[in-house]
């Protein structure tokens, strides 16, 4: 089934609220109107509260039962992601499930409003951040959720413990996939410590493979890499709404154990159809994500707390 599973597979959202980052375009608005179509009520969580209005109008269309609203949060801006957990937790008295997709891809060095490097800062301590201050409001939920989108690309990389802002050597591409691999030791020690304190929360991890989305070309630091991203669009790359088959699949499948990690089932995880995969071995070491986690509360101020 898994290799075949299509978005005509999401079981029935209805009563769901789902927080979607990055849902203006690309893989988070193939997320986020597949969950709406589903039933469930989805908030947009968008830097550009422009384009997500149109975005949110996409996804109104996509059927009747659709249901969606806009809030503007910016994952490079720690003051921006805690305005945000402020207004849903004070609009709703749950979240079911928080889909951690927003991300920049290999962009030249540039500093987040906090002075974290660039990708590091949005694609890892934002959505860190954001899910420690939405933790009350997931934990309120029968079955909450937590789908952190990472890519096959963390293979390529390693956590510099001693410079994780690349102060020193920055190169764009391999800081993209420090951030991979730290989304996936994310959502493994989030999974370990939720299952430690015997939360109902799953944490799940899934990557899209190579797709086609505007992605490729927000980042890429100079001309030359933007146009051999395009023609690998055109001859390996699939669609955005195969590649968000995989989130949808890490999202919405019930018997899924929590910490899966899903991807496609072609060659390389290139492309295909959504079943569980298996990560680069450094992504599963265990001693790495609880030094990851420590730095992580160092440098937001967020920590999480599990009732006992």
């Amino acid at each position: 089934m898994a290799g075949r599973w299509t978005a005509r597979d999401i079981p029935d959202q209805s009563g769901r609220i789902a927080v979607v980052t990055g849902a203006n375009s690309g893989l988070g608005l193939v997320t986020a109107r597949e969950l709406a179509r589903s039933g469930a009520t989805v908030i947009v969580a968008v830097r550009n509260a422009g384009k997500a209005e149109r975005a949110a109008d996409e996804i109104r269309s996509a059927g009747p039962r659709a249901v969606v609203e806009v809030q503007e949060l910016d994952l490079a801006d720690l003051a921006s992601v805690r305005k945000f957990a402020e207004r849903v937790g004070g609009e709703r008295d749950r979240v079911d499930l928080l889909i951690n997709n927003a991300g920049v891809m290999a962009p030249p060095r540039r500093l987040t409003r906090d002075g974290f490097e660039s990708q590091f800062g949005t694609n890892h301590l934002g959505h860190f951040a954001l899910t420690g201050l939405l933790l009350p409001r997931l934990l309120s939920a029968p079955a909450p959720r937590v789908v952190t989108v990472a890519s096959i690309n963390h293979r390529m990389g390693s956590i510099r413990f001693e410079d994780p802002q690349w102060e020193h050597g920055y190169n764009n591409w391999r800081a993209y996939a420090q951030s991979k691999l730290a989304n996936l030791m994310f959502c493994f020690e989030l999974d370990r410590r939720a299952a430690a304190a015997r939360s109902p929360l799953s944490s799940m991890a899934a990557h899209p493979g190579y797709s086609a989305t505007n992605l490729q070309f927000a980042g890429p630091a100079n001309a030359y890499e933007r146009w051999a991203l395009e023609i690998g669009n055109k001859l390996f790359a699939q669609s955005a709404e195969i590649g968000a088959l995989s989130t949808l699949y890490a999202a919405t499948v019930v018997d899924l154990p929590s910490g899966s990690y899903v991807g496609p089932d072609g060659f390389l995880e290139i492309s295909g159809h959504p079943h569980v995969v298996t990560a680069a071995g450094k992504a599963y070491n265990r001693a790495d994500w609880a030094r990851l986690w420590t730095l992580s509360e160092d440098l937001t101020g967020v920590t999480y707390e599990f009732p006992a």
